[in-house]
């Protein structure tokens, strides 16, 4: 999620029974709940240190334990800095260095576990295992939960039990919206058939016919992708996601990825036509969005430079062009991660659109001349 939601989270965490801890609990709340974002610091020596580090340590078991120490040591010594200063001495006792603790770990656990439901995912497990995990269920920035969690801050202010209160409104909205966009998650990917139509080929690999709830990668499909590139292969269905959208919990990008191409198609899991018999001349299909995704052993060789196993390890669905310049023999591979093709799912961090595009210019004898993150 975005920082402006963590940052309202973390406020109305400290509305709870955790926030009447003792003075410093809601400040330590707040800090914890974007401290795993530290991470952006990685950006100081470019996009592709970035891409390799966010959503990294900082996002792992290891950074739990250390952002929340981190965390309750500098507020700790805020506060007892400020009752060493205050006349007269404040009213309200500061939390203990344990409750801080608690606190602060509580912040950065939410922090984390609201970035697992996005498209974007997180790696949950790093540094001991850097597979990514998603369950596509919010977009990065979800203006229904800003919204609530706005509402839930500016009324109820007259009393504690009321600002109370709010909170645990405020916890229940959120707890139904993820609730509802997991039933619409659910409901898109059972119709996805449906608008894909009947030339959608079959798994390529059966014991993965059924889609696991969260996803993992990146994955070993390259011997698949490579085998589809040879005349004669015929193509088959190497994964399906749904995608949320920015605006409304039940439309939904659909993408299938092929042996040989990605098809894509939007999808309103309200719409009733889905669910009846196919009228005459009545064809989703037929607006489907399909780009190629040619995984040669060129393509294969171009994958293995640094900055692209970089990208590779980052991107969840990544299509492979290949263009070849007739004159020079240079040959340029480019990936573009079609998560973020068609502008459905943005990344909120300071603009970086060139995260979601590499590529890697070979010369002819196979040495890289260039790779770089972008258009």
């Amino acid at each position: 999620m975005d920082n402006l939601t963590h940052t309202l989270f973390g406020l109305t965490l400290g509305r709870t029974p955790l926030g009447r801890a003792g003075r410093g609990t809601t400040t330590a709340l707040v800090l914890a709940s974007n401290a795993p974002d530290i991470d952006i610091l990685a950006a100081a020596r470019g996009n592709a240190s970035y891409l390799q580090w966010h959503r990294g340590p900082t996002h792992g078991p290891l950074g739990i334990v250390t952002l929340a120490l981190v965390t309750a040591a500098i507020v700790w010594a805020i506060e007892r800095r400020v009752d060493r200063n205050a006349d007269p001495p404040e009213e309200i006792p500061r939390a203990s260095f344990g409750m801080l603790l608690v606190v602060s770990a509580v912040g950065v656990l939410c922090h984390i576990l609201m970035d697992f439901p996005t498209s974007y995912g997180t790696r949950l497990f790093s540094p001991f295992s850097w597979h990514w995990f998603a369950a596509d269920l919010m977009p990065i920035v979800d203006v229904y939960l800003i919204a609530a969690l706005v509402a839930g801050l500016l009324f109820g202010q007259a009393s504690d039990a009321s600002r109370r209160r709010n909170a645990a409104i405020v916890l229940a909205l959120m707890a139904s919206n993820y609730g509802v966009r997991a039933a619409a998650h659910h409901e898109a990917i059972v119709l996805a058939p449906r608008v894909f139509g009947p030339l959608m080929p079959g798994p390529c690999d059966p014991s993965r016919a059924d889609r696991p709830l969260v996803d993992q990668w990146p994955r070993a499909d390259s011997a698949i992708l490579v085998a589809s590139a040879s005349p004669g292969s015929s193509r088959c269905l190497v994964d399906l996601a749904a995608m949320p959208t920015f605006l409304s919990p039940f439309k939904w990008r659909i993408i299938a990825r092929l042996s040989n191409a990605y098809e894509m198609h939007d999808l309103d899991v309200l719409d009733a036509g889905l669910r009846r018999p196919a009228e005459a001349g009545a064809a989703p299909w037929r607006v489907t969005i399909r780009y190629p995704d040619q995984w040669s052993p060129t393509v294969l060789a171009a994958a293995r430079a640094p900055l692209a196993q970089v990208f590779l390890g980052f991107s969840r669905f990544p299509a492979a062009r290949r263009i070849v310049d007739q004159r020079t023999g240079v040959t340029t591979v480019r990936w573009t991660d079609m998560r973020f093709a068609a502008g459905l799912t943005l990344d909120q961090r300071v603009g970086r659109g060139s995260l979601f595009t590499a590529s890697v210019r070979l010369a002819p004898d196979g040495r890289v001349l260039e790779a770089q993150l972008g258009q």
